[in-house]
């Protein structure tokens, strides 16, 4: 079976098609725990896949275990963010979209980040990153697509970017 359009889909028909979502500003509902969180998008894996579960989650985010019992408004950003990122990850989607998910972010939480989406990629998942960190962009990503007023302006490996300083400078003031 080929790709499929999810454009005009549902988000509960998205998420059946084990589609992640990390949106901007993480969206987490104030009054349920973390674990709450968690267990909502929770989604058994198929198979021999590796998957991730509430406690593999929190091994990479072993903040959020320790405030398993607060609300989603009762903790700092970057909690938020690694609870926002696990409510994804628990789903096991086969790819995950993430807007801005270092934005507000400490350069260690930031680490962190890159490190699941490491993990992630390694293990086969297609990821959909929107960024403004160029050093996490650069560092995960096989292709970039640098958009200006909503259109792609510029494709690129992260290589023939890193070897274009009239690129980067014209697109990205670096």
């Amino acid at each position: 079976m080929g790709p499929r359009d999810l454009t005009n889909l549902p988000a509960h028909e998205i998420a059946q098609h084990r589609v992640g979502l990390v949106p901007q500003g993480r969206r987490l509902f104030p009054t349920l725990t973390v674990r709450e969180h968690l267990l909502v998008g929770a989604r058994a894996t198929e198979g021999q896949e590796p998957g991730w579960s509430m406690h593999r989650v929190i091994e990479y985010f072993p903040r959020i275990g320790e405030r398993l019992s607060n609300l989603g408004n009762m903790l700092s950003g970057g909690e938020q963010s690694m609870v926002a990122i696990g409510r994804a990850l628990v789903g096991n989607p086969k790819v995950l979209l993430l807007d801005e998910p270092s934005e507000g972010l400490s350069p260690l939480l930031v680490n962190q980040v890159a490190e699941v989406l490491q993990t992630l990629r390694d293990e086969g998942i297609a990821i959909l990153l929107v960024e403004q960190n160029y050093g996490l962009a650069m560092k995960l990503s096989d292709q970039i697509n640098i958009m200006s007023k909503g259109q792609i302006v510029h494709t690129s490996t992260p290589e023939q970017l890193k070897a274009s300083p009239e690129i980067r400078s014209q697109f990205l003031g670096v």
